[in-house]
């Protein structure tokens, strides 16, 4: 398996690669990740199932449309495929700060920094409107991202509407569900969308700085969105320092009524950690709704 990557690899770069060390380095929940170097070139690659291989073209397509944006960081891809019976996609190694992300970017210069450039990314449109060229995961979950004239379409039917339906399936019990989605065209009526590239799993996991000081964003769920959504996860899991929200708003100020949607845009992540893991996420979104439809 190895020959046929450190293969790809060479093809791709021009230049003769052969890994001569390989180390298991955290990938996620979703995937293995390893660090294979030649003694001057290092890359990350993730490995996955063979049948897994359109999750991995999706991430790399999603990571170029972000680095054609020239605003934040984000690692290159270099390749992805299936060698033996694994999918696989070979990344830019970008050596982080020690720690976690959050202690890595804790001064604040930085973290106003990552706000100011995730806004010149979010600048960005499309003119085909919400959605993307192709579809991909949120974690292991089918994303769908069928292009959407009207935001609010988009949202009820590929994002929560999508999400109710799996949650069903899994034998989540949600009363008020439908009250909710036949209540988001009057949430959102007055908010004025217009169609952002988003990171779409921007959490503190997928967030971090290079040893040199440099923001950066990976592991992403590209699509053309509200731009809110991005903001809303980074307050999900602990959140993000104010200096970061400092920065963004310094570049593209949010609009009033941000704070009554964000639970709407979180509620998706919380239905599709219910899919992915079960548990108390389910009691978590029915909280959510409630509140939503006070």
């Amino acid at each position: 398996m190895w020959t046929q990557i450190d293969a790809q690899i060479s093809q791709v770069t021009g230049e003769k690669f052969q890994s001569q060390q390989r180390r298991s380095v955290g990938g996620g929940c979703i995937n293995q990740g390893y660090a294979i170097s030649n003694g001057e070139i290092t890359y990350f690659v993730k490995q996955n199932l063979a049948s897994q291989v359109a999750m991995f073209e999706a991430e790399a397509l999603g990571l170029k449309e972000m680095l054609a944006t020239a605003s934040i960081r984000v690692p290159n891809p270099i390749c992805w495929g299936v060698a033996e019976n694994s999918s696989y996609i070979v990344l830019e190694w970008l050596e982080l700060g020690s720690g976690n992300s959050n202690s890595s970017l804790r001064d604040a210069p930085r973290w106003e920094e990552m706000g100011r450039k995730l806004a010149a990314m979010h600048k960005a449109s499309s003119s085909q409107g919400f959605g993307w060229k192709i579809n991909n995961t949120i974690g292991s979950t089918p994303q769908i991202n069928t292009w959407t004239a009207d935001w609010t379409e988009f949202y009820i039917k590929h994002r929560l509407g999508y999400q109710f339906q799996l949650a069903r399936r899994k034998g989540g019990n949600f009363p008020s569900s439908e009250k909710l989605l036949a209540a988001i065209p009057e949430i959102l009526v007055a908010h004025q969308v217009q169609p952002s590239l988003v990171h779409g799993d921007l959490w503190g996991g997928n967030a971090g700085c290079t040893i040199s000081g440099e923001p950066v964003i990976f592991d992403p769920a590209t699509y053309f969105g509200d731009r809110e959504v991005d903001i809303a996860m980074t307050e999900l899991f602990g959140g993000f320092p104010a200096a970061f929200y400092k920065g963004y708003n310094e570049v593209f100020p949010l609009d009033a009524g941000y704070e009554q949607r964000k639970t709407l845009y979180n509620l998706y992540h919380i239905l599709n950690h219910f899919n992915l893991f079960g548990g108390g996420y389910a009691s978590q979104a029915n909280r959510m709704i409630d509140q939503i439809l006070r």
